[in-house]
C-alpha cells in the first residue's frame, strides 16, 4: 500500500490480486445476491482509490479494507430498512407495461416526424418560419414580429394560417 501512495500503479494490482477473492466471498456471504455483490465490490475499491491519498499505516491493510466494506454494508442495511420492499408482484406489473421502444413504435414515431417535416417543407416561406421561431425557439409573438420584422398580428395570422395547412395535411 505504500508503495501504491508512493505512486508505484503495479503495486495496486498486487494489492488487488491479493484481496480481490476475499473480499468478494466476505460480501457475497452477507448479500447473498450475486448481483449486489458486485456492485458493493465495486463501491468499496472506488473508496479503497478515493482513500489512497489519506491512507496510514496504522494498521494492517487487510483490516482496512474489510473495514470499508463493513461500513458500506451498514450503509447498505440502513438505507434498506427505510426502504419500503418491492410489491411481490413487481416483476408481473413490469412485464405487463408495454415496451415504448418496440421497432414498430419507433418507426412510427419517425413516421409521424418525417410527415410533419414534409408537410412543413410544403409550407411558404413565411409561414414556415414563423411557425420555427414559435415551436422550436419558443419565441412570443412580439419577438417574431422583431426577428421578421412585421407586426404581432400578422405573425399570428401567419402561425394560424400554417397550423390550419398542417392538420390539413396531417389528418387522415
Amino acid at each position: 500500500m505504500l508503495s501504491w501512495c508512493s505512486g508505484d500503479a503495479s503495486a495496486f494490482e498486487q494489492i488487488y490480486a491479493r484481496h480481490r477473492r476475499p473480499l468478494y466471498g466476505f460480501l457475497l456471504r452477507q448479500l447473498r445476491q450475486p448481483a449486489l455483490a458486485d456492485e458493493m465490490f465495486q463501491d468499496v475499491w472506488q473508496r479503497v482509490i478515493g482513500a489512497r491519498a489519506g491512507w496510514q499505516p496504522d494498521g494492517g491493510f487487510r483490516a482496512w479494507l474489510f473495514r470499508i466494506a463493513h461500513n458500506r454494508l451498514n450503509d447498505h442495511w440502513r438505507a434498506s430498512r427505510h426502504r419500503p420492499p418491492a410489491p411481490a408482484d413487481s416483476d408481473d406489473r413490469i412485464n405487463r407495461e408495454a415496451d415504448p421502444s418496440t421497432p414498430e413504435h419507433v418507426l412510427s414515431e419517425f413516421e409521424q416526424r418525417r410527415r410533419l417535416q414534409l408537410a412543413m417543407e410544403q409550407l411558404p416561406d413565411e409561414q414556415r418560419l414563423v411557425l420555427a421561431l414559435r415551436l422550436e425557439q419558443e419565441l412570443s409573438l412580439e419577438e417574431i414580429g422583431e426577428v421578421t420584422g412585421v407586426g404581432r398580428e400578422t405573425v399570428k395570422s401567419r402561425l394560424r394560417y400554417a397550423m390550419d395547412k398542417l392538420r390539413a395535411e396531417l389528418t387522415p
